[in-house]
């Protein structure tokens, strides 16, 4: 059914670069998009190394490789996801980049729209320009030279970036819902706008939980680059019967994970990137001392936060940070309904994004719990996929405007310059 769409999309991208009047058909299409994919996933596995060496400046290295490979499958999945969701021509694409995953996102926000947008612009997060100005310096000539659509870099200011905006079909925001917010009051409206957030994707220890594979899980989901992700889990929810069993086990984890320099393969834990990082976790750990099982120790002067477990009694207006730094938070639940009322809150249903659930029969089956869409004996970051829709229907964690209405839903950029979907989260109108 798509087939047609992508086609004519695809052969449009490349005879604007190629001068070619030759008519395409679906097959010569996506052969001709696999041609220059596969060429792109050589640039990529080419510059392996100045790659890591770039991005281990913010990353640790095991972060970083895993974000080298999630760019690469995402580069060999793009089209099938062309032909499937078939994406219009854009014009213009603006997006502001988030300030970690800069290679994955260089290649989401970047590489991937170059083929059906004549210039994708990107701002780096004044976090981290001078690290994502030097992946885009180690790929760009070789994109340039490969067709692969005009990709341009814009340190500038918000403000300035915002006549950028005003003028592009489509624009992605990555950052807090406040100032995606903000950005949004100064587009027109009919820009297609994605705001990407994030929400504290919880993960669930239930009764029949083995405690080995759910305390493998819960590091795994927390200490990713440090903590600092928006995937990871903010609050582990554990079944009372599991208590005994799973935090010594995530107490002695803890204390045996390896922390110091972010360019060493064995490092799990390097200095946080951002200074706020650690005065929120120094805050928080002030203020729940007294819940403190191991570690708790922070250093802003160098910027670290020691691998940390919490725990604390079920409290159902509790409402976690994000964290951002090696900190395990749990708490104790008695029963399922108490997991699936706290969803349904107001505060958990504006930020749902997903919920990692391991041996809760009562919450297992289900695609969502409210706006959180269930994992089911897998963590975040094993279900997220660069060629299908990311994050939950609460709208603080990603939402889609079009003229003046607001809807939260997992986003994929193709997939919402595609023909019309169904199935859309909360809808909310803005504006007159």
């Amino acid at each position: 059914m798509h087939g047609g769409a992508i086609a004519a999309s695809v052969e449009t991208s490349f005879t604007q670069r190629h001068h070619s009047r030759t008519p395409t058909s679906p097959a010569s299409g996506r052969t001709a998009a696999e041609d220059i994919v596969t060429k792109i996933i050589d640039v990529l596995l080419q510059n392996r190394d100045e790659l890591l060496t770039v991005l281990t400046e913010i990353a640790t290295s095991q972060a970083a490789g895993d974000e080298l490979l999630r760019s690469v499958r995402t580069l060999a999945g793009l089209p099938e996801e062309l032909l499937r969701n078939s994406p219009r021509r854009l014009a213009r694409l603006a997006v502001f980049l988030p300030s970690n995953n800069l290679l994955y996102s260089y290649v989401l926000f970047g590489v991937v729209p170059s083929l059906y947008t004549d210039e994708v612009r990107l701002r780096p997060s004044a976090r981290v320009t001078r690290t994502a100005l030097a992946v885009h310096e180690v790929l760009g000539p070789s994109l340039r030279r490969l067709g692969a659509g005009r990709i341009v870099m814009t340190p500038c200011t918000q403000k300035e970036f915002l006549t950028d905006c005003a003028r592009s079909d489509a624009v992605v925001f990555t950052g807090r819902p406040e100032n995606g917010a903000a950005v949004a009051a100064r587009l027109p409206a009919d820009t297609l706008l994605l705001s990407f957030g994030s929400g504290p994707n919880p993960l669930v220890v239930g009764p029949d939980a083995d405690p080995d594979t759910a305390c493998r899980a819960v590091l795994d989901a927390r200490l990713y680059n440090s903590g600092q992700d928006c995937l990871c889990t903010d609050l582990v929810l554990v079944h009372r019967s599991q208590v005994r069993a799973l935090i010594p086990r995530l107490a002695d984890a803890l204390a045996g994970i390896r922390t110091g320099d972010r360019r060493d393969p064995a490092t799990r834990v390097a200095p946080l990137v951002y200074p706020d990082a650690v005065e929120d976790a120094t805050a928080f750990l002030a203020a729940h001392r007294g819940f403190t099982i191991r570690g708790g120790r922070t250093d802003l002067a160098r910027r670290t936060v020691e691998p940390t477990l919490l725990h604390l009694p079920w409290r159902e207006d509790f409402h976690p940070p994000e964290f951002f730094s090696p900190v395990v938070l749990t708490m104790a639940y008695d029963a399922p309904g108490q997991v699936t009322h706290w969803l349904r809150s107001a505060e958990e249903t504006a930020r749902g994004m997903y919920i990692s659930v391991f041996g809760e029969p009562a919450l297992a089956g289900r695609s969502r719990i409210a706006t959180s869409v269930v994992c089911e004996e897998r963590i975040t970051f094993d279900v997220e996929d660069g060629n299908r829709p990311f994050g939950g229907y609460g709208p603080l964690a990603g939402n889609v405007r079009h003229h003046g209405v607001v809807t939260g839903r997992p986003l994929l950029l193709s997939a919402e310059t595609g023909p019309p979907a169904t199935g859309a989260g909360p809808r909310h109108r803005t504006g007159p």
